[in-house]
């Protein structure tokens, strides 16, 4: 069973700022482009944007929404629109902040099995008028040499992780800007495309599982 961490093992942020346009419709069209790296290696398949609401002077509103991708693509002309009319109807004035893509991707267990995961890979793109930024985020310990208990699995990591550093590395040739590194975890961080490998200690890595990894 693959086992997910509260906090992720490893992220990394775009700062897009003079390299896209920002607002909703940039966002998405960043998301969609983003995507379609994420897609072909098999790694997300949106189904849903999920985002919350703040005000200017208020801070966040407590209120989130969630907007379902059916039949519908994250270069819909129509999809911004339909994002907006989710706007709280007491908040006039609420913006939206960062929209998470949610969908499933597929990872290799010890036997090279494909197996179906939910919210394998995450990505966040931010709508803000100021500064537009992509992030891409991992929870699960299939992308480092050694699982959350501290024991190598070189089968798993040869089969998922490479993936995703293909997967990185396209994506920072389409945007035309490196990523910056995500700040540590107690359960990992990113070094240059991949994770980090942790201290080994007789063959064994950390035991990361004392804290609410499930």
């Amino acid at each position: 069973m693959l086992t997910r961490a509260p906090r992720e093992s490893g992220s990394w942020f775009w700062d897009l700022d003079d390299v896209v346009e920002p607002g909703l419709e940039s966002a998405l069209l960043t998301a969609g482009r983003m995507s379609a790296v994420l897609r072909q290696h098999g790694l997300l398949e949106p189904d849903a944007l999920e985002w919350n609401w703040f005000q200017v002077g208020k801070g966040g509103l407590g209120i989130h929404s969630r907007l379902d991708l059916v039949e519908r693509s994250l270069e819909d002309p129509k999809l911004p629109e339909a994002l907006r009319s989710c706007r709280p109807a007491g908040y006039p004035q609420a913006e939206m902040g960062g929209i998470l893509v949610l969908g499933s991707g597929t990872w290799f267990d010890a036997k090279g099995t494909p197996q179906s995961e939910h919210r394998l890979v995450e990505l966040m793109v931010s709508p803000d008028e100021i500064g537009p930024s992509a992030e891409i985020s991992v929870y699960h310990d299939i992308w480092g040499p050694c699982d959350f208990r501290g024991e190598p699995h070189p089968a798993i990591h040869a089969a998922n992780a490479p993936r995703l550093t293909s997967a990185l590395e396209e994506i920072v040739m389409l945007l035309g800007v490196e990523p910056e590194p995500g700040e540590p975890t107690y359960y990992g961080h990113a070094k240059g495309y991949e994770l980090a490998a942790p201290d080994l200690v007789d063959g064994r890595g950390p035991d990361l599982t004392d804290t609410a990894v499930g």
